[in-house]
């Protein structure tokens, strides 16, 4: 068996599981009940022995993939010589179907367009990751598996029988034109084969998708013009990554699809990470989503009340809790035999000061659109900002989670500001007369002084990797601009933007996160998020058609269906990395408001929002999408 290119697959879901489906019509990752269970497919991990469900024509077949417009129900479409069929794949969310009933389940309609033409299906689940290979039994209108805890029923009016050559089921259908047939999966449950039941669903399913989607008629659209589809998509792929039951962001679907090939940098990301939270809330609001931005918002800070301030943990489950012992699946080759696969995540374990900056900042982002902070919410704040006062001078991890010894990393220092920034602002406007105020400017200055005297390369002039160092570059700082620490125009600004340009960024668009040693053998392919980092810094900067240049250099990289992963191969310009990627699709938004943005004030720069009154909604001046506010170096 051969692997595909991450680009040749859509992702599907019902907000709990996703599952990836190739364009070869073969599901070939899907854990289930929820994106953090164990995998029922994992073909995508180990071709051979993963495990995958197939529906395909028996004769050779070219094949297109689409989305329904403005929807996560994916169209694979087969042309052969005899004819073409259409695969409509999707999963029913509970909100569509208006019922709590049905099991997590995976739909799959044929449509023959021209015919006849036959088609195959090859069933092959694998339980728990493929250490349980199930048996597979015929039951009334379809085949069931059985594992050691394990069940999962396919339903379908294509006769299936178990395989005697292989422990799976197979079965063959020839359709004429306008004949259509269904098979449904469901886990632990039978779904009954009810086919114009099935067609509502569909139906249900398709327009719960575009009645969530963000849409416009071209005018007055925060994202129009001509990404604004792809935008659309990102937000698309943002609903499928918000966990259902809980709100929380999946960071990826998928685990261990390596950053390089054949390399160790392979890691599980089906978790929530708190630093999406900032982007993520401003994404969203501008879309005109303000409840899961506001939900969001609110889950992280949960988190918050369950643990000491300086023991923050940077990554939490989808559930709020999880296993996160990071183990190796020594059974599986790995995508493309890049071993090893892992499950769990030891970033759970470090110290990462960066994140106090980014919950801060997602909270002042979600007042700005009109969130109350109540008093609870405030006594959390409180306690985190007293933190960064006490800690934000300790070496941390870091936000690209270093395995090596803790560093004095620049990055965390400013977002360390950020929360005082923002933790300041939000207490005047407030009128909180509970809150240290002069403690925390006096700190706010602090952190400010080291950062600009230790984190600025005087060589180079810009921000480098860590205190004291005169050389090393880190991405994660053209994020400077973007949280107010200095003004886009400023000399060091621009002096960081020229060194990510001559040192981390390839001519194609791409830029790597950083130059120095991050203590694993081998080499990372650049990140996307950080990409579209640099997109936004020089926006924001006035350098507006070069900015545009770098963003539709960075979209071409994404695939067909507009799904983008962590990384892009700079070789040969193929993913890299977990897929669909949350940070990925947050960066490209956000990198399309900053380009409107700097559309909107082409005869000048930014603005900066206006103050936070008392008797205020912040959303009142949430028309100044950019946060930009400009300091003096005293203050």
């Amino acid at each position: 068996m051969q692997y595909k290119p991450l680009e040749k697959y859509g992702a599907i879901g019902d907000r709990n599981a996703i599952a990836l489906v190739g364009r070869d019509g073969s599901i070939d990752w899907c854990p289930l009940p929820h994106v953090e269970s164990p995998s029922v497919f994992a073909a995508l991990l180990d071709a051979d022995r993963g495990g995958r469900f197939a529906i395909r024509p028996a004769q050779s077949f070219d094949s297109v993939q689409r989305y329904r417009d403005r929807t996560n129900v994916l169209e694979t479409t087969f042309q052969t010589a005899g004819g073409s069929a259409t695969v409509t794949d999707f999963m029913p969310v509970p909100e569509a179907t208006g019922s709590t009933d049905l099991p997590p389940a995976l739909f799959r309609k044929v449509t023959c367009e021209s015919g006849p033409l036959e088609l195959e299906i090859a069933f092959d689940p694998r339980f728990d990751y493929a250490r349980d290979v199930p048996e597979i039994e015929p039951v009334a209108d379809g085949v069931v598996a059985v594992g050691d805890d394990e069940r999962a029923v396919l339903s379908s009016d294509v006769p299936l029988a178990p395989s005697s050559d292989d422990p799976g089921a197979n079965g063959a259908v020839t359709l004429e034109s306008g004949e259509t047939s269904w098979s449904v999966l469901g886990y632990d449950e039978t779904i009954p084969l009810e086919l114009a039941r099935f067609q509502e669903i569909l139906d249900g399913v398709v327009d719960y998708w575009r009645g969530w989607t963000h849409d416009c008629d071209g005018s007055d659209c925060p994202v129009g013009g001509p990404w604004h589809d792809l935008a659309t998509r990102s937000s698309l792929v943002l609903r499928l990554l918000f966990h259902g039951e809980t709100g929380a962001v999946c960071a990826a679907p998928t685990t261990s699809l390596p950053e390089d090939l054949g390399g160790v940098r392979n890691w599980d990301y089906r978790f929530n990470w708190i630093r999406d939270a900032a982007f993520t809330v401003r994404a969203l609001s501008e879309l005109g989503h303000l409840e899961e931005a506001r939900s969001y918002f609110q889950l992280c800070l949960d988190h918050c009340r369950h643990h000491d301030p300086a023991s923050v943990p940077p990554v939490y489950g989808l559930h709020g809790g999880g296993d996160f012992e990071e183990r190796v699946l020594d059974h599986l080759e790995g995508y493309r035999g890049s071993a090893p696969v892992r499950i769990g995540n030891a970033a759970r374990e470090q110290h990462q000061l960066d994140v106090y900056g980014e919950l801060i900042l997602a909270i002042y982002e979600s007042v700005r659109y009109g969130e109350a902070v109540t008093t609870d919410d405030w006594a959390v704040m409180c306690d985190l900002i007293e933190y960064v006062c006490e800690g934000w001078d300790e070496p941390d991890a870091g936000i690209w989670e270093m395995r090596t010894d803790r560093e004095q990393f620049v990055y965390s220092k400013i977002m360390c500001w950020t929360a005082l920034d923002r933790g300041i602002d939000l207490a005047e406007a407030a009128d909180r007369v509970d809150a240290p105020l002069e403690r925390w400017r006096s700190c706010r200055a602090a952190v400010r002084e080291a950062i600009l005297e230790r984190g600025v390369s005087e060589r180079t002039n810009s921000f480098v990797w860590s205190f004291d160092d005169e050389a090393t570059l880190d991405a994660a700082n053209l994020l400077v601009p973007v949280v107010g620490f200095l003004p886009p125009d400023d000399d060091r600004v621009r002096g960081t933007i020229d060194a990510t340009l001559d040192r981390l960024a390839t001519d194609d668009g791409l830029v790597r996160r950083y130059d120095g040693d991050d203590g694993l053998p081998g080499t990372e392919s650049p990140f996307v998020v950080s990409s579209l980092w640099l997109v936004t810094a020089l926006a924001l900067s006035g350098r507006t058609d070069e900015a545009a240049d770098r963003f539709d250099s960075v979209l071409e990289y994404a695939s067909p269906l507009g799904l983008l992963a962590e990384a892009v191969d700079p070789e040969t310009g193929e993913q890299r990395g977990n897929v669909p990627q949350a940070y990925s699709h947050i960066g490209l938004i956000n990198g399309a408001l900053s380009l409107a943005d700097a559309d909107d004030s082409a005869d000048g720069p930014p603005a900066s929002p206006a103050p936070l009154g008392r008797d205020e909604s912040i959303a009142d001046v949430a028309s100044n999408r950019e946060i930009v506010r400009r300091p003096t170096d005293t203050e």
